[in-house]
């Protein structure tokens, strides 16, 4: 996704975080939803992923995601894949790329994403 003019410029992570990069389009309009229901927690979130995206003790509100979404693909690189509930039902996944200290945003969203859906 190109910036351009009146777009918000993302700081550049400082010694020790981790950037935070959107997957792709569709991860990018999600957030912005996400930022426009829950702002506060949106940015928490994101503080989140830049300083601990891999959480000690994992709790209900940010874990890994379990079985076929365990893990995700980006650039070629197999990752880990995480969650973070920002609302009841507002979700952001991400994958963590060790390699380039990356937390790409796969989904963002104000709804439960349909992929953890049972039938």
């Amino acid at each position: 996704m190109t910036s351009g003019r009146g777009d918000r410029a993302a700081p550049p992570a400082p010694e020790g975080h981790w950037e935070v990069r959107f997957a792709d389009a569709a991860a990018a309009k999600g957030w912005e939803s996400l930022t426009r229901q829950a702002r506060e927690n949106t940015y928490r979130a994101w503080l989140t992923m830049r300083t601990a995206p891999r959480p000690t003790t994992e709790t209900p509100r940010h874990h890994r995601l379990k079985g076929s979404l365990a893990h995700g693909s980006h650039r070629g690189q197999t990752c880990e894949q995480w969650q973070i509930e920002v609302t009841g039902s507002g979700r952001v996944w991400y994958l963590l790329d060790t390699a380039r200290t990356t937390c790409w945003i796969t989904f963002a969203g104000t709804g439960h994403p349909r992929a953890t859906d049972r039938s």
